[in-house]
C-alpha cells in the first residue's frame, strides 16, 4: 500500500523528520526519520499529534503493549519469586519498568517523529531467574544502576551505533524476518489448541484486509475476544484496582553482584535487545540517531534502578508492530504508535500489577494469533529486503536461518548471532566490509 500524502500542517515535519524526496510528487520519504540537512530552515510549525493521530496507530501501540504483558512480564514474575521479593518490592518493579517503558516511548516518539518503542529487558529479566536468588535485593538494585549507567555511556558514545550502521542492509532485514518467524508460523501452531479461536482472527485478518484493511488488526483483535468469550476461555478476574506504591530501595554494591548480575545484563541488553531495536527501525526505513535512543534508555534505567527496573531498552517484536504499515500507511504518522503504546504502558504501571491480572487471563492463543497477524507486513517486508540484492542472499539466508533457530550462546539470543553470522558470512562470501554507512 502506497504511503498517503502528508497534510499542509506535516510538511514541516517531513523535511524536518525524514529524508528529502528524490521526485516532487513523492508521497512519503524513503527514509523518515532522518534529520533535517544542516542549514536548511524547516518550512513551517511541526505537526499536531492529534492531526496526525489515527485507529489504526492507536490499535498498534494497544497491540504491542498486550503482547508485552502477556508474554515478557511473566518472566519478570518468576524473577521476583526467584529472589524472593515481597508484594511490594514485586509491584514496584513492575510499575519502574512500566513507567520507564512508557515515558521513553512518548518522549522518544515526540522527539524524533519515528514509532520508537521501548520495553524492559526480556533477556535481562531471564537471566535474574536464575541468578537473584543468590544476591540480597539491594545488591541486586546496585548492580541495576550499574547496568544503566554503562549503558548510557555506551550509547552516548556513539560506537554501538556506528557498529550497527556497518551491518549491510540484506543482513539486518534477515535478522528481522527470523525475530519475526515464529510469530507468523504461531497463527497457525495454534490452531491446533485453538482452532476456533486463531481460526476466526486469521479469517477476519484476511477478510477485513480484502474490505477495511486500515482496521484488519483491529476487526481481527474484536473477532478473537468473541470467539474467545463463546469458547469460554476469558478468564480476566480484576478484584480490585489500587495504585501501585512505588518502594525506594538504597544500593548496595558487591564484585559478586557486578560480575554475576550486571555483566551479563549489559552484554544481554546491548546484544539481543539495542541492537534489534535499532535494525527494525533501520529496515522499517527509519534512521534512529543511537546517541539519543539508546543514552535515554540508558539513563531511564538509572533513574529507576532504585525502584527494581533492571533495564529499559529499544523493542524488536513490539517494535516491529508499530513500524509496519499496519500502523499508518503513512510512515511519518506511524510516531503516533509509539505514543499510544507509551499510554498504555503508563496507564497499567501507574496501576502496578493489578491490570497484569487482566492481560494474563487472555487466551495465550488468541495473543500469539493477534501479534502473528499484526505482524505480517513487517515480516514480509523483512524478507523483501533480505533477498532484494542476489549477491547478499546467502549472508541473508545465513542470517535468517541463525536468528529463527532461537539458539542462545552465552547467554546471548539469537538476533544477535544472526548478525555475527550473517556479517561473517557477508566478508567471506564478498572479501569486504560493505555497510550501509553510504546508504543513510
Amino acid at each position: 500500500m502506497s504511503p498517503e500524502s502528508p497534510d499542509t500542517d506535516t510538511t514541516a515535519d517531513a523535511a524536518r523528520s525524514s529524508a528529502p524526496s528524490s521526485a516532487p510528487g513523492r508521497s512519503a520519504p524513503e527514509r523518515p526519520g532522518a534529520p533535517e540537512p544542516a542549514g536548511e530552515p524547516g518550512p513551517g510549525p511541526r505537526p499536531r499529534l492529534l492531526r496526525d493521530a489515527s485507529l489504526s496507530a492507536v490499535l498498534a501501540g494497544f497491540v504491542a503493549v498486550v503482547v508485552s504483558y502477556s508474554g515478557p512480564l511473566v518472566i519478570v514474575l518468576s524473577a521476583a519469586s526467584a529472589g524472593h521479593l515481597d508484594t511490594g518490592q514485586t509491584s514496584s518493579w513492575v510499575w519502574a519498568i512500566s513507567i520507564g517503558s512508557g515515558l521513553t516511548c512518548i518522549g522518544l516518539s515526540l522527539r524524533t517523529r519515528m514509532p520508537v518503542i521501548t520495553a524492559w529487558s526480556t533477556p535481562g529479566a531471564a537471566l535474574l531467574v536464575t541468578s537473584l536468588g543468590s544476591y540480597s535485593y539491594a545488591e541486586a538494585v546496585g548492580a541495576f544502576l550499574i547496568t544503566g549507567a554503562v549503558i548510557t555511556l555506551v550509547g552516548l558514545t556513539g560506537v554501538f551505533g556506528w557498529l550497527i550502521r556497518q551491518v549491510p542492509a540484506a543482513v539486518v532485514s534477515a535478522m528481522l524476518a527470523g525475530i519475526l518467524f515464529s510469530f507468523g508460523t504461531h497463527v497457525f501452531t495454534s490452531l491446533k489448541t485453538a482452532p476456533v479461536i486463531a481460526g476466526s482472527v486469521l479469517l477476519a485478518y484476511l477478510l477485513a484486509k480484502r474490505l477495511l484493511p486500515r482496521y484488519a488488526v483491529l476487526i481481527a483483535l474484536a473477532v478473537g475476544v468473541a470467539a474467545s468469550a463463546a469458547a469460554s476461555r476469558l478468564h480476566v478476574h480484576v478484584d480490585k484496582i489500587e495504585l501501585a506504591r512505588p518502594v525506594l530501595t538504597a544500593p548496595e554494591f558487591s564484585v559478586a553482584s557486578l560480575i554475576g548480575i550486571a555483566v551479563p545484563m549489559i552484554l544481554a541488553t546491548l546484544a539481543s535487545q539495542n541492537a534489534p531495536g535499532m535494525a527494525v527501525l533501520s529496515a522499517s526505513g527509519y534512521r534512529p540517531e543511537d546517541r539519543l535512543l539508546i543514552g535515554t534508555t540508558g539513563l531511564a534505567s538509572t533513574a529507576l534502578a532504585p525502584f527494581g527496573s533492571h533495564a529499559i531498552n529499544l523493542a524488536a517484536i513490539t517494535a516491529a508492530i508499530c513500524t509496519g504499515p499496519e500502523a499508518h500507511p503513512d510512515p511519518r504518522r506511524r510516531y503516533v504508535a509509539g505514543v499510544s503504546c507509551g499510554a498504555f504502558y503508563l496507564l497499567i504501571g501507574a496501576f502496578g500489577s493489578t491490570l497484569v491480572a487482566f492481560f494474563a487471563g487472555l487466551p495465550k492463543e488468541l495473543v500469539a494469533a493477534i501479534a502473528g497477524v499484526a505482524l505480517f507486513g513487517a515480516l514480509a517486508g523483512g524478507l523483501t529486503g533480505a533477498v532484494k540484492e542476489e549477491k547478499d542472499r546467502e549472508a541473508a539466508l545465513i542470517t535468517f536461518l541463525a536468528t529463527a533457530s532461537g539458539v542462545t550462546l552465552f547467554g546471548i539470543g539469537s538476533a544477535f548471532w544472526g548478525l555475527v553470522f550473517g556479517v561473517a558470512a557477508h566478508l567471506v562470501l564478498s572479501g569486504k566490509w560493505r555497510g550501509r554507512t553510504a546508504a543513510v
